[in-house]
């Protein structure tokens, strides 16, 4: 291997790096699941409460395109929901799960 081949590939790397960097991926938190009867469903009105799986105070699930990345906790910032990462995977397990 030549020099300017060894000095190139981190330079390629990057490249290849900045074309992934742009792609839109969609990110989900879930509060928590549960299942329901049709018939359930159907008798939802205002003000009903479908009750989750999770305990309040339970860690939040992060979904980056349907993959689980990390956990978190529910904030608020200037007057909108937002989440705290409190426990993340490697970023080399990110990249596999998400792409």
């Amino acid at each position: 291997m030549s020099e300017n081949q060894t000095v190139n590939e981190p330079e390629v790397d990057k490249k290849n790096l900045d074309f992934i960097l742009d792609i839109p991926l969609q990110v989900t938190v879930e509060l928590g699941r549960t299942k329901l009867l049709v018939k359930d469903v159907l008798q939802l009105n205002q003000g009903a409460v479908v009750e989750l799986t999770k305990l309040a105070g339970d860690p939040l699930d992060i979904f980056v395109n349907s993959k689980l990345v990390a956990r978190g906790e529910a904030v608020v910032v200037n007057e909108k929901f937002g989440v705290r990462l409190v426990d993340i995977v490697s970023p080399n397990e990110r990249v596999e799960k998400v792409l």
